[in-house]
């Protein structure tokens, strides 16, 4: 097994079922992501380049889908958190239910953009 697939498994129901629907949705909208495990977390590079990590904050209670060039996104500002940093800009989920496929989708294909 992957290191990153025993992560995510080792995860609690709650972030397993959140990291698991987050990675079918990128995988649907950029097959070409590759799902690495870095810096201790699921991480999508694309292009070789970082892209999106995903990181269940325990203490919060959130998965946060944390896109690497975040700072430049335009679209879905009021959906997109920063919390004071620099490049990074993240959906932050709480739990499966309040997963907008929509806005999702809408952020990882102008994210996609980004690359090329």
């Amino acid at each position: 097994m992957k290191l990153t697939e025993e992560y995510i498994f080792r995860q609690p129901e709650k972030y397993q079922s959140i990291l698991l629907h987050l990675i079918s949705v990128f995988k649907r909208e950029i097959p070409d992501l590759e799902l690495l495990f870095k810096y201790g977390i699921p991480y999508f590079y694309y292009n070789k380049k970082p892209f999106c990590y995903l990181a269940p904050n325990h203490k919060k209670g959130f998965v946060d889908a944390g896109f690497a060039r975040g700072f430049k996104l335009k679209g879905n500002q009021k959906f997109l958190e920063s919390e004071n940093r620099n490049t990074v800009k993240s959906l932050r989920y709480y739990n499966l239910e309040v997963i907008d496929n929509d806005v999702l989708k809408d952020v990882i294909r102008e994210a996609q953009t980004l690359y090329k």
